[in-house]
């Protein structure tokens, strides 16, 4: 297997884990990003190269990209940053994958598959905690009831976030929620959706969310009604919908920039105890015209760990079977068992 691959991203909370993680497989990818002394001090380190640009400058990230075999991005928000790197990786024909859990992303991949194919390239985004799990639980719902006609997803998770996951919240949130009703993504307000879910522990109060599987558990199971939720406790619930009321305020860059900067002033990522000590529970429902439904359950390392795992494993699918091409979800790319596999991942559970 070659080690030809780029983490963009390197200097970032999940982009370092997954670079140290991979130097201890016996990988050397090219560590990149944008901070100079950060990804050169981390790749000397680590014994890597390092590539230093911004994806503003096309130029630069195809002279990086040339003579990789696949991109491995991890540097949010995706909703600025995935788009020029796609572009760079068609263009000089490298699979691209990245860790996003956002819906335009999927999206925006699915939209250029042609190109992809013509590229001779894999689109894979959300290849790690964002969507590998919920999106092998769908995968496994669908094939335990191959007519459904609705599709519900949902996690708890306790070990909090990096940077650059609630930066990512931050630009989301004036924007609302989502569902996919008829096949459409449609938007929805922030906290309309509610339900009482049991992860795996007794039943708790969930809140539906913007999360990445609106679109890719369409793509991966065809089923045209999706909604995913996140475990919520009450007072997180009513400042969510408080959030309504600020909506376009929130939409403004400058308001965004502010909580930003508080992020970055404030915000401590978890730490490895805590990464340890938390796991994810992950559940899904599928129901179909006459009323039948199935659940599943899996548990699986906390979310950071879980990403650094299973996008390493994909990446080493990929690089090992490089001729494949097109859009693909992380089921279809690897299979639905794939995230059993990963450390601190049980079997899926499906109960009628």
């Amino acid at each position: 297997m070659t080690d030809s691959w780029l983490l963009y991203g390197a200097n970032g909370y999940t982009g370092e884990l997954i670079a140290r993680e991979a130097v201890a497989r016996g990988m050397r990818p090219t560590l990149a990003g944008r901070s100079r002394q950060k990804v050169e001090q981390l790749a000397a380190e680590l014994g890597c190269q390092s590539a230093v640009f911004s994806l503003d400058d096309h130029t630069s990230l195809v002279r990086a990209l040339d003579g990789m075999t696949a991109v491995l991005h991890c540097a949010g928000p995706f909703s600025s940053t995935a788009r020029p790197m796609m572009q760079g990786c068609l263009a000089t024909h490298v699979h691209y994958l990245d860790i996003t859990g956002e819906i335009e992303v999927f999206e925006l991949a699915h939209s250029v598959e042609d190109k992809a194919h013509r590229a001779q390239v894999v689109l894979c985004p959300g290849v790690g905690f964002d969507v590998v799990p919920t999106d092998s639980v769908a995968a496994k719902l669908k094939q335990a009831l191959p007519d459904a006609t609705h599709l519900a997803l949902g996690f708890e998770g306790n070990s909090g976030m990096s940077k650059g996951t609630a930066k990512t919240s931050i630009e989301s949130v004036g924007g609302g929620s989502r569902v996919r009703r008829d096949g459409k993504i449609v938007s929805v307000e922030l906290g309309s959706q509610t339900r009482k879910i049991d992860f795996g522990s007794g039943e708790r109060l969930a809140v539906g969310i913007p999360w990445g599987d609106v679109s890719t558990a369409y793509f991966t199971t065809g089923i045209p009604n999706i909604e995913v939720f996140t475990a919520i406790s009450q007072k997180g619930l009513d400042g969510m919908r408080r959030m309504n009321m600020i909506a376009p305020l929130l939409r403004q860059r400058w308001m965004q920039a502010v909580a930003k900067r508080i992020v970055d002033s404030r915000l401590r990522p978890p730490d490895r105890t805590q990464r340890e000590n938390n796991p994810s529970f992950v559940w899904g429902e599928v129901r179909n015209a006459a009323g039948a439904s199935k659940t599943a359950r899996l548990r699986t390392a906390n979310g950071y760990s879980l990403t650094v795992a299973s996008s390493l494993g994909i990446l080493s699918t990929l690089l090992a079977q490089p001729r494949m091409s097109g859009f693909a979800t992380p089921s279809e790319l690897v299979g639905a068992d794939f995230v059993t596999t990963l450390p601190g991942s049980s079997p899926i559970r499906i109960d009628s």
